[in-house]
């Protein structure tokens, strides 16, 4: 048995005495996994899938959601969440994202409590080094979270994943567009629209891994630091993708794509 093999095995593991789940399904590789470990600890019939469609998430990232649940015959449930209608969300302080996983959670509960399942999500072991106040909410909400009790961090769920032959083992981070706007600038639907049509323009040119930051009439775009010299190249492009989306300034970060860069301030 492979090193990989015995993880996967530990990961299974936690399912054990468990009849039925909900996964809060965002699609990123994360979750992917934990959905299909699931699917074959439980049987897919045993398994739903719950993922949300707001503003605040890309629409590719809801149809690579559509298509890895429909890949291993689960139920998948798009529900349409409302975080930006919440004063606590909108008002983007510090604690943001525990408003907004706390909402996206109590929707996931309600479906799985209509079928007596348990409410899992796909927090790993590398997610507990960075200010996520969501993964408190999750804690509080009594989530199952497979990955972190099994201690697989980012690079053995890339590896389980692609073992498993999902399409996402190699998708780029995902987060939530809001993450894009600093603290204490109030989130609207137009400033989340903004940045996720620079993201898709930034995706059309085969930038992967990027981030769209909002900061006024300046957008700061974050690429991965060996992408740089090809950003140059196509300056044109994205400077005309950049303005129509209504930035009047663009910048290149010369440090590069990182997670969480706007907890740095």
């Amino acid at each position: 048995m492979s090193s990989d093999d015995v993880v996967l095995e530990r990961l299974l593991a936690q399912f054990e005495g468990v009849d039925d789940v909900v996964v809060a399904f965002s699609g990123g590789v994360d979750s992917s996994l934990v959905l299909a470990a699931a699917a074959r600890a439980l049987g897919p019939e045993h398994v739903v899938a719950v993922t949300a469609s707001s503003p605040t998430y890309l629409d590719d990232e809801r149809d690579a959601a559509v298509a890895v649940a429909r890949g291993l015959g689960v139920r998948h449930v798009v529900l349409e969440t409302r975080e930006y209608e919440d004063r606590r969300f909108v008002e983007n302080s510090r604690e943001r994202c525990y408003w907004c996983k706390g909402g996206l959670l109590d929707a996931v509960a309600r479906v799985a409590e209509a079928g007596g399942a348990v409410v899992v999500d796909g927090t790993n072991a590398d997610d507990t080094g960075d200010h996520r106040p969501g993964m408190r909410a999750a804690a509080e909400r009594g989530v199952l979270r497979p990955l972190l009790a099994a201690g697989i961090g980012k690079a053995e769920v890339r590896r389980l994943a692609r073992e498993l032959g999902l399409a996402t083992w190699d998708a780029p981070q995902q987060a939530c567009l809001a993450s894009r706007i600093p603290y204490g600038v109030p989130i609207t639907p137009d400033k989340l629209a903004a940045v996720a049509a620079v993201e898709q323009a930034l995706h059309a040119l085969g930038f992967r891994q990027c981030r769209a930051r909002h900061h006024g009439d300046v957008a700061r775009l974050e690429i991965e630091t060996d992408q740089l010299g090809r950003a140059l190249e196509l300056r044109a492009d994205i400077v005309r993708a950049v303005h129509a989306a209504g930035f009047t300034y663009v910048a290149l970060d010369l440090d590069g794509f990182r997670t969480g860069s706007m907890n740095e301030a």
